[in-house]
């Protein structure tokens, strides 16, 4: 694996674990794709460190448990006035 792509997983693990923020988050603060997100914090950082992996994990999976709230919340922002 490249260096940098080694460092691109940390940093988006750190930012994830910091802010609690979403994939689709993380992928617009870093100006890439939301697979490469992903791809970064789900198979890349599991090889590189797996401390932070389980840290970003718990976000992520309470953010994918959370996710019909805020879509609700949106669709509700949405249609008031």
């Amino acid at each position: 694996m490249k260096d940098y792509m080694e460092q691109r997983a940390l940093d988006i693990a750190q930012y994830i674990i910091e802010s609690g923020a979403t994939v689709r988050t993380a992928a617009q603060v870093f100006k890439i794709s939301k697979s490469t997100v992903h791809k970064d914090v789900s198979e890349r950082l599991e090889k590189i460190n797996k401390a932070i992996w389980e840290q970003t994990k718990s976000v992520l999976d309470k953010n994918k448990s959370e996710r019909h709230i805020r879509g609700g919340n949106a669709t509700k922002k949405k249609y008031s006035h």
